[in-house]
């Protein structure tokens, strides 16, 4: 297992569209830091996978030892970060995600069992899993992921920018292919639980309401 670090470096990345929701800006300025550097970076823009891009250079140029990713619509707790960094030198990982859930209905986990792409198209499985516990997964979205600079930098060498959408998947889905092409686990802490901002906060007790697995594929 890894060492635990005592001094970390961590470059906090948010794309946003325009602006951010109220209760995002209330937990990004409560989040507990763990000692050492610390930044935050955010790119206003329409083009998600080109902020994103764009952040992970910002996060390269910054020598950061890690970034999280925020979406500027979660809602979650301050120990969030510090509870991810656990998780990553507990599990000797690389990539982990938090739990949360689309903003409209079944409201469904952002998580996928299974991804795979074939150069022309793909196809993905919803999260069925436990709703707690930390479990290796196929790809997550990129509300509250953290993950070590490293991965960055070898899928910048491999691939280019990281988050180019593959033929019809989304940024976040390709950034994981790409991830596990290269040997890297994609990781969910169930544990780590966040709110989904939109016309209603998405929680677990919505979700386990409404719950249901499907599978969807893709072709362009």
């Amino acid at each position: 297992m890894t060492p635990k670090q005592t001094d970390y470096n961590i470059c906090v990345a948010i794309p946003a569209m325009d602006t951010c929701a109220t209760g995002f800006a209330v937990c990004l300025g409560s989040l507990a830091r763990p000692a050492g550097r610390f930044a935050i970076r955010s790119i206003c823009g329409s083009l998600i996978y080109d902020a994103r891009n764009k952040l992970a250079a910002e996060a390269i140029k910054l020598d950061a030892d890690y970034v999280m990713w925020f979406d500027s619509d979660m809602i979650f707790q301050s120990d969030t970060l510090v509870r991810l960094l656990k998780t990553l030198e507990e599990k000797d990982a690389d990539i982990v995600s938090g739990l949360y859930f689309r903003r409209s209905a079944p409201f469904t986990p952002v998580v996928f069992d299974s991804f795979e792409f074939d150069g022309t198209g793909a196809k993905w499985t919803d999260y069925t899993g436990e709703l707690s516990g930390v479990h290796e997964v196929g790809a997550v979205g990129f509300g509250c992921v953290l993950m070590k600079t490293d991965v960055l930098l070898d899928i910048f060498a491999k691939y280019g920018n990281p988050f180019s959408p593959l033929a019809g998947v989304g940024e976040d889905l390709s950034f994981c292919w790409r991830a596990r092409e290269l040997g890297y686990k994609v990781l969910l802490d169930a544990d780590v639980k966040l709110g989904h901002v939109g016309h209603v906060t998405v929680t677990e007790d919505m979700y386990k309401a409404l719950s249901g697995g499907k599978v969807y594929e893709s072709k362009s």
